[in-house]
């Protein structure tokens, strides 16, 4: 699997485009701002919430690939200013939310207890993503009129409203692991050199997926 194809994976996983995605495949840095205001708490949170969602079982799983970290890089570089508020402030929103479902902190919980709040904030990042895109549908369609009275070079993408701060924790989870060199050697079969295509390659039931 390809990046631009694991892109498309997420898409379809999270309900929606990876934030940052493009500027990822294309390695250029253009977020708003040079330091987004992580500290060292918030990627030891990240790490492991990222490790709820992949957690490790007879492979590593995504606090080994230090995906905490990797999401910092990602929302400073790739993120536009609303987008990295919207995830900087997630991160305290999450800790609350936590505290209101089990009565403490998320880094406090157990392994249950983490995964059931996550699945929880699952469904409400689903609902608020929706209430986001029939908000935004009209401006979308009007910013596409606009677009079309103008040249090529003058047109813009249009911005919409931030997505719910978990989903953007969950693609990166999902972006960093798999294309860290311990998800994509551990965890995906991968082969370093060039092969010859075999249609006919002998699978067994529980074999891991190819990274390319």
């Amino acid at each position: 699997m390809n990046r631009r194809d694991l892109l498309k994976q997420i898409a379809l996983l999270t309900g929606g485009a990876v934030i940052g995605g493009e500027l990822f495949l294309a390695g250029c840095k253009t977020g708003a701002k040079a330091d987004a205001g992580f500290t060292a708490a918030n990627i030891s949170l990240l790490d492991e919430v990222a490790e709820t969602i992949i957690p490790a079982t007879s492979t590593p799983g995504a606090k080994a690939a230090k995906v905490g970290e990797f999401m910092k890089v990602m929302v400073t570089d790739c993120y536009t200013q609303k987008q990295q508020d919207a995830f900087v402030n997630g991160i305290g929103e999450l800790d609350e939310a936590c505290k209101k479902m089990h009565s403490k902190a998320f880094m406090e919980c157990t392994p249950e207890q983490r995964k059931a709040f996550l699945v929880s904030l699952e469904k409400e990042a689903k609902e608020f993503n929706q209430k986001r895109d029939d908000a935004d549908k009209p401006l979308r369609e009007e910013h596409k009129k606009k677009n079309e009275a103008l040249a090529w070079k003058d047109q813009t993408e249009f911005e919409g409203s931030p997505s719910h701060y978990y989903t953007m924790m969950k693609q990166l989870t999902l972006l960093g692991f798999f294309t860290s060199k311990t998800g994509m050697t551990e965890t995906l079969r991968h082969v370093s050199v060039p092969t010859k295509y075999d249609g006919a390659y002998p699978y067994k039931k529980g074999d891991k997926a190819w990274a390319e």
